[in-house]
């Protein structure tokens, strides 16, 4: 019956009848019930990400054309399943958007995204995305709930490992490629997904680095640091955003006209369609701005959100809401509208079932293809930080102790929003020197540590299987569920005794490589002083051990540099490389200027900055004016010669500061970056353009605008190793 309805609504179309017109067609047909329906999305039996708020049966609600969308429905086949359900016996038909995280890859899993961001690599992220759409569009997804592009500074935050570091312009720039990954250029193609905005906004600020906590802040500081990575994703067509658990400045997200509706939709023009994070509308009773679901309803329709995950209260609430007069019958039917959108130009109301293939699902997931780009993005992300004359290793060493609780620990190396990856797929570092080194290689290893609690009893086997080798590999760091949504710490540093092992393996003077496997950046300054060599590698994903032994051995020069400063200790987060000066800016033998009294104000390892197998050179940077009108662009020229003997990649990156300003400006803005290649004695000349739009910032009277007056331009390496030029901006 249900089947016959949707036929005969197709069939009432023309070919040429756009999709709005298809909309409205659907919905003249649609019941009040229907409608709202259509805005409650449920969570299935597969995994649960987040609290469950009822615990009833979906399937009898999609027949009664209660459910609009699904999440955590997996697989080509049950997919298929349930969207037959929608297709086939509800009233009209209309069918479901599976909605699911897919946040670093499906089955195939890469790098945490803070690691895939240190790559610099804009292809590279793009490309990675777009494999994970792949897979997940072959197992029946439509819609990932990703990117995250929350901007953050403080390292305790567990979901620090989900987004692209602390400088809006770079966050920016991979929300874009993201994006562009999952979305491609055609929905109504069966490999590519809605990409979501995630989360809208202000969630990275969070107090104390404590998920789902307070956060309050200027509306210059939102403007400027939070908001632009949302307003790329508008920019760059994104479909859906998602509204963030967090209240800024007293007010839930979910819950803000003035955010959601005022600023999304009508004065940046959104026109997808906005879900709530899990089950944050309800969640507006115990932020205590609303009495119950029926205010609560109130507040998220009124404010703009779209559809309510896993909250129950749209479904219970909205029609009598609507009796009352406290929502209006257009409100609903707009949010409708712009979800049946998605679902017209998905091609669902074409096919429901072309996301639903076994044989595509069986032939694309975890292809040789997908594992062979997972590898390399691994080693893309990786980032040395520190080598006295260690790295790389020689692939003739006779006997190489493999030290640590991450070198066979085959579940961590995906890490945490992993979707559907399996340890059973994953490549760790034993593995991997295998692989790489066969059997001439004798690898000792030794555990040494666990990652929780205070016992030392692994040490013994440890510092004997080093003592007896010519070189030391220590793989330490997190658990995957060290970092993570709900998984904050306070203590930043390697945790259990993982510190004191390294520490003792450094003591038996041998060639020794730590390399860290974790989600968020780590204080470690001890280890810092004491190893020769460091490599951060993230939590690494599927091919993470073979990525590691091609970094480790030289067959893949490290390029990586970091998007989120490693600080000394955790009393200096949040930190970040674009800070203010202050009016009493440090000054070592001054005693009433800021900084500690304990420890430098600098981070341990600064934004921008990592090694390489090879050195680069920097000329000062040469512009082609020393001054600029407002209509006019400025070159900023460099010259990059590889000083080495290897052939390397670098990042060269451009940073801005405004020397004055009708309101306190950084003393650094990111405003530019090239990856290059150099053969060894190579240089080449790297040219960066600068405008006025990119010395515009929120003035005192929090207008837009670039103002007249004196910049510094810097080049380098990273944050901290540059150089600098002058030029003005003249007034209009």
């Amino acid at each position: 019956m249900a089947m016959l309805a949707t036929t005969q609504v197709m069939a009432q179309q023309s070919v040429g009848e756009d999709i709005p017109q298809k909309v409205d067609s659907v919905m003249s047909r649609m019941t009040l019930e229907e409608k709202i329906g259509q805005l409650n999305q449920l969570t299935g039996d597969g995994e649960v990400t987040g609290p469950v708020t009822l615990n009833n049966s979906y399937q009898d609600q999609i027949r009664q054309g209660m459910v609009g969308s699904m999440l955590n429905v997996n697989g080509a086949e049950y997919t298929r399943k349930i969207q037959k359900i929608a297709v086939e016996e509800s009233r009209l038909g209309i069918p479901l958007i599976f909605g699911y995280d897919v946040i670093h890859g499906y089955k195939t899993i890469f790098p945490v995204p803070l690691g895939e961001s240190a790559s610099w690599d804009l292809e590279a992220i793009e490309k990675a995305s777009r494999i994970a759409a792949r897979e997940a569009t072959a197992a029946g997804q439509h819609w990932t709930f990703a990117p995250m592009m929350d901007i953050s500074r403080d390292a305790r935050w567990g979901r620090v490992m989900e987004g692209a570091g602390e400088d809006p312009f770079y966050g920016s720039m991979v929300a874009r490629a993201r994006i562009r990954g999952f979305q491609g250029e055609d929905f109504s193609k069966d490999h590519t997904m809605l990409a979501c905005a995630k989360h809208f906004v202000g969630y990275g600020a969070a107090r104390g680095g404590r998920d789902y906590n307070t956060v309050d802040m200027s509306m210059r500081r939102l403007h400027e640091t939070f908001l632009p990575p949302f307003k790329a994703a508008i920019d760059e067509g994104v479909a859906t955003f998602m509204s963030s658990f967090n209240e800024l400045n007293g007010v839930p997200v979910t819950g803000s006209r003035e955010l959601v509706r005022g600023l999304l939709k009508d004065q940046w023009g959104f026109d997808g369609f906005i879900v709530s994070d899990w089950g944050s509308i309800q969640e507006m009773m115990p932020h205590g701005v609303a009495a119950d679901k029926y205010e609560a309803g109130e507040l998220a329709m009124n404010a703009g959100i779209d559809m309510d995950m896993e909250g129950h209260v749209y479904i219970q609430e909205l029609k009598n809401l609507l009796e009352d007069g406290r929502i209006s019958e257009e409100q609903i039917d707009d949010a409708v509208r712009r979800i049946l959108t998605k679902k017209f130009e998905l091609g669902l109301f074409d096919d429901p079932y072309r996301y639903c293939n076994v044989e595509r699902e069986e032939r694309v997931i975890l292809s040789k293809e997908h594992r062979a780009f997972a590898r390399k993005a691994a080693a893309k992300s990786m980032v040395l930080l520190k080598n006295d004359k260690v790295l790389p290793l020689s692939k003739n060493l006779d006997d190489i102790a493999l030290i640590g609780p991450l070198v066979q620990a085959d579940q961590e190396y995906i890490g945490t929003w992993s979707a559907r990856g399996e340890s059973k797929h994953v490549v760790n570092v034993m593995e991997g020197f295998r692989n790489k080194l066969g059997e001439g290689v004798n690898l000792h290893y030794a555990k040494g540590a666990s990652f929780t609690g205070g016992d030392k009893e692994g040490f013994e086997k440890a510092l004997e299987a080093a003592s007896n080798a010519d070189a030391i590999v220590a793989v330490v760091g997190e658990s995957a569920m060290m970092s993570g949504e709900a998984l904050s710490r306070m203590d930043i540093g390697l945790p259990g005794v993982q510190k004191e092992l390294v520490l003792e393996l450094a003591r038996l003077n041998k060639p020794l490589v730590v390399v860290l496997m974790n989600g968020r950046p780590l204080a470690i300054p001890e280890v810092d002083q004491a190893a020769p060599a460091i490599l951060e590698a993230w939590l690494p994903g599927t091919e993470g051990g073979n990525a590691i032994a091609d970094v480790v051995f030289g067959d893949y020069n490290p390029s990586g540099k970091l998007t989120a400063s490693f600080p000394h200790a955790v009393g200096q987060v949040p930190v970040q490389y674009e800070h203010k000066n202050t009016g009493r800016p440090k000054v070592e033998s001054q005693r009433y200027t800021s900084k500690y009294i304990d420890g430098p104000n600098k981070p341990l390892y600064p934004f921008g900055y990592g090694l390489s197998y090879t050195s680069f050179e920097y000329s000062q940077p040469v512009l082609n004016s020393q001054q600029m009108n407002f209509n006019e662009t400025l070159r900023v020229q460099v010259d990059v010669e590889n000083t080495g003997e290897r052939a390397g990649e670098e990042v060269v990156q451009m940073y801005v500061r405004d020397l004055v300003g009708s309101v306190t400006r950084p003393v650094k803005e990111l405003k530019g970056f090239k990856k290059i290649s150099l053969e060894p004695g190579e240089k080449k000349t790297v040219i960066f353009e600068l405008r006025a739009d990119d010395l515009a910032f929120y003035t005192r009277d929090m207008e837009y605008k670039a103002e007249p007056g004196e910049f510094k331009v810097f080049t380098g390496s990273s944050s901290e190793d540059v150089q600098s030029a002058r030029f003005k901006l003249l007034a209009q």
